[in-house]
């Protein structure tokens, strides 16, 4: 299978939860990692496995407000923060409006368990600041609630990687995202078995 992983990253955390997703689905898929801005239809198409994450912002998902407040916050003297090399351009908010349904039925060459056409499978992650998740947010719950509306197949319940108080992923937190593929990898394959020839 093919898996693509699609990030937003203001200052390099769900870039690096991104890295350790994909290095955790490579084990059973091929796994193409870019950040929203190089998010191209046709790297969308070929996909069997859509892996979509960004940052939490004002609970949910980013904005262009939310975004240049990022910028303008890393650009004060003294924040320490560095923003991310791809950082600017579109968010992922902005770039699942504008996605359109998975490709054409058949397009996977494979079929599920019980022999029918499987839908475009697609996963959900954030990064947030650790704590009670009522009151810090989720930008993935967001994320799968418009995968969903484009057709594709929830493959797991979003889920959510923690960021301190210092803007650094908390400890654990990328091996976990690893895992995390790893767990989402061996989910998508079980799901599918080839065609016969």
């Amino acid at each position: 299978m093919r898996a693509l992983v699609i990030y937003e990253s203001m200052y390099g955390n769900t870039h690096t939860v991104a890295v350790n997703v994909a290095a955790g689905l490579s084990a059973r898929h091929d796994v193409t990692l870019v950040p929203v801005t190089r998010a191209t239809p046709e790297l969308v198409l070929v996909a069997d496995l859509l892996v979509v994450g960004g940052p939490t912002h004002m609970h949910g998902m980013s904005s262009i407000a939310s975004r240049r407040k990022a910028a303008d916050t890393a650009r004060k003297q003294g924040s320490g923060l560095t923003m991310d090399p791809d950082a600017d351009g579109p968010g992922v908010r902005g770039w699942l409006e504008g996605l359109g349904m998975p490709g054409m039925p058949g397009r996977l060459g494979r079929l599920d368990l019980l022999g029918r056409e499987p839908a475009a499978l697609a996963v959900a992650f954030d990064t947030r600041l650790s704590g009670v998740p009522l009151l810090t947010g989720h930008a993935s719950r967001g994320i799968s609630r418009l995968l969903a509306r484009h057709g594709y197949r929830l493959l797991a319940p979003p889920e959510s990687f923690l960021i301190s108080k210092q803007n650094t992923l908390v400890d654990g937190e990328a091996a976990r995202a690893r895992s995390w593929g790893a767990a989402i990898g061996a989910t998508a394959s079980d799901l599918y078995a080839p065609t016969a020839a």
